[in-house]
């Protein structure tokens, strides 16, 4: 897809016989040209490529550069896609929210996807909050809730573990939504109904007890009151038993805090 995009450049980078060098002209340079060189081995080259392409990136107006970049990241994985991607300001992450919205929503480009955001909300930009009011936000959660493939669960949990503490205003509307994501989890590590091979369990069942110990840290009253309604019904007790109270999860510090006060 990013392959012919092509997008005009000031102060723009030319390629010469010497490599590419960053001039004061300007001209009509190509981003999938660029791109071709940004993981050069050769230090100086790439760091003239990313010099570039941050150029490209301040006079982006219609996210043509942005969305080439997510491109590239989900056919390579680029780490350098990575640090482009973590330094741009606003209002440029609303294209790029918008694009790795429409990459959870396909299937074939979902663990990807997910990946990437882990790695921009690891790298805590200045924009990291506004996905509590983009579409994004909902796009992982129904991930989160209808996904089959144990390793897209897993990635996305663990974006999501990273991710709320970043945006506690998501609470008052999505709070029910972080619950039955977790409620899956534990669904999941009990019944296995995908007969998930023993290691990718081991890490679901790391996924859970973090995101137990976030949300319990987070929303402590709402959370145990979610977990003593949810689980005193029978069809879900046992799932309870075995994998939140023998795992010692629920202690005594849950149980006094179930029956009194407020988050």
């Amino acid at each position: 897809m990013w392959a012919g995009l092509r997008v005009a450049q000031h102060g723009c980078a030319l390629l010469g016989s010497t490599g590419l060098k960053v001039s004061n002209m300007s001209s009509l340079q190509s981003i999938s040209e660029l791109l071709l060189s940004l993981d050069s081995p050769e230090l100086q080259e790439a760091e003239q490529v990313r010099a570039a392409i941050n150029q490209q990136l301040s006079t982006d107006r219609g996210g043509a550069v942005l969305s080439s970049l997510v491109d590239y990241y989900l056919d390579s994985s680029s780490p350098q896609v990575v640090l482009l991607l973590s330094s741009i300001r606003e209002p440029h992450h609303k294209p790029l929210l918008e694009k790795l919205n429409e990459a959870l929503n396909r299937p074939g480009s979902r663990l990807t996807g997910l990946t990437l955001l882990g790695h921009l909300v690891r790298n805590q930009p200045p924009w990291v909050h506004h996905i509590s009011r983009s579409a994004l936000l909902p796009s992982l959660l129904r991930c989160l809730k209808t996904d089959s493939d144990v390793v897209v669960l897993v990635s996305g949990v663990l974006v999501l573990i990273t991710l709320l503490p970043m945006i506690p205003q998501a609470g008052k509307q999505h709070i029910y939504d972080f619950f039955d994501v977790f409620g899956r989890l534990v669904s999941w590590s009990y019944k296995n109904p995908g007969h998930v091979l023993a290691v990718h369990m081991v890490h679901l069942h790391a996924a859970a007890y973090s995101l137990f110990h976030r949300l319990y840290g987070m929303f402590p009253c709402s959370f145990i009151s979610y977990l003593r309604l949810h689980y005193s019904m029978k069809e879900n007790l046992d799932a309870f038993q075995e994998v939140v109270k023998v795992r010692g999860w629920w202690g005594q510090d849950q149980e006094r805090l179930g029956e009194t006060g407020r988050d």
